[in-house]
């Protein structure tokens, strides 16, 4: 379902995970305000949170894509499909309402469980970040090309790293 602003009270047990990217009320707020469309939440019959994604769609021309800004799955509900479900959400608005040529990410270069995941869903790794994570840990910018991108050009990985300041969406 939709999320909604008093979701920001209730997620607690998800943003608890050591690898999950939080972010300040403002933040959350701003992305419900301006692509509410990209902010789903899954959660028990009773209530409970299980996982969440939020996204926005960025870029100009060719480099009009979805982007994901943060998955997390509760860890008593990995390993049954949610996050695959949250992304194929994130993908179906990407490619039918907003008609981009791509869905991009980034994830720490640490993460293997993540990286290794994002290999099943489709997601290749088109350039590393350096010092992305607060200028200590880079990141990998992964991609998948929807069906807009007929030559598959936006997941042509680039064979040199680039810093957060290169990048052409921040």
């Amino acid at each position: 379902r939709r999320f909604t602003a008093e979701d920001l009270f209730a997620f607690a047990n998800i943003n608890l995970d050591h690898l999950t990217e939080t972010y300040n009320l403002a933040f959350y707020l701003q992305y419900l305000a301006k692509w509410p469309e990209y902010f789903e939440v899954a959660e028990t019959p009773s209530g409970r949170f299980m996982g969440y994604i939020m996204g926005k769609a960025e870029g100009e021309n060719e480099n009009w894509h979805g982007h994901v800004t943060a998955l997390t799955v509760a860890p008593e509900y990995r390993r049954i499909g949610l996050a695959h479900h949250l992304m194929n959400e994130l993908e179906e608005i990407s490619e039918h309402k907003h008609n981009g040529y791509f869905v991009d990410l980034f994830v720490r270069v640490t993460n293997i469980l993540a990286i290794t995941m994002y290999k099943k869903f489709g997601y290749s790794v088109y350039r590393r970040v350096i010092g992305y994570y607060s200028g200590m840990e880079d990141a990998f910018d992964m991609r998948k090309a929807l069906p807009r991108d007929v030559d598959k050009r936006s997941v042509v990985p680039l064979d040199h790293p680039v810093y957060p300041e290169d990048l052409e969406c921040n």
